[in-house]
């Protein structure tokens, strides 16, 4: 009996902060939790997990209390990191 692996979903995030734009591209299941997406994402960028927020390219804020799956779905794949204090 074979298992079949998880569905992964991949996330390309932008750190906007940085005026040179950098980027990390992250596969990870769909049905992990986003809230260990945007943790992981933060520490890339050597970010606070605790003052960042994810975001679409048209500004829209990403609740991340939902499945990495149920995000890619509703906004796709190309999303944003924005430390918290910069928004407004």
């Amino acid at each position: 009996m074979a298992t079949s692996a998880p569905t992964k979903v991949t996330f390309k995030i932008t750190l906007t902060s940085d005026p040179k734009l950098p980027f990390r591209v992250m596969k990870v299941p769909e049905n992990a939790p986003f809230t260990a997406l945007l943790k992981y994402a933060a520490e890339e960028f050597k970010q606070n997990e605790a003052t960042s927020a994810i975001i679409t390219n048209d500004g829209v804020g990403i609740n991340p209390a939902q499945t990495a799956g149920a995000v890619f779905l509703k906004y796709g794949g190309d999303l944003r990191l924005i430390p918290r204090d910069r928004v407004g």
